[in-house]
């Protein structure tokens, strides 16, 4: 079982980055799939990007912005966030899953605290 730290929100303007990562803990790090999700408010939860050994899917509202990444050395997973918009304000969060990624939320059993990420116009 893995225990997840998200961080690396913040305020940024319109246009600007973010780099979130999520930091685990435990030795099997790496036979987990990793997905980043998000949370605004009054809206349901949503995938926004997943990983595994590599590759990954991206959801298509941040095709092309956002970069997942991990390293499985540091048992850490990254959100690099560019081009952010005021509609990716949320609460970011990060979860585990044993195996192969998926895009669906009650697949994760292990989640973080979340981040708050907040774009302003």
């Amino acid at each position: 079982q893995v225990q997840l730290v998200e961080s690396g929100g913040g305020l940024v303007q319109a246009g600007g980055s973010l780099r979130l990562s999520c930091a685990a803990s435990g030795r099997t790090f790496s036979t987990y799939a990793m997905g980043w999700f998000r949370q605004a408010p009054g809206k349901e939860r949503e995938i926004v990007a997943a990983i595994y050994w590599s590759g990954g899917y991206y959801a298509d509202s941040v095709k092309g912005r956002f970069t997942i990444s991990r390293v499985n050395a540091k048992n850490t997973v990254y959100l690099q966030m560019n081009s952010l918009k005021p509609e990716d304000t949320a609460v970011y969060y990060c979860a585990a899953k044993p195996g192969p990624w998926s895009t669906e939320v009650r697949s994760y059993g292990t989640w973080g605290q979340g981040t708050q990420v907040t774009v302003s116009s």
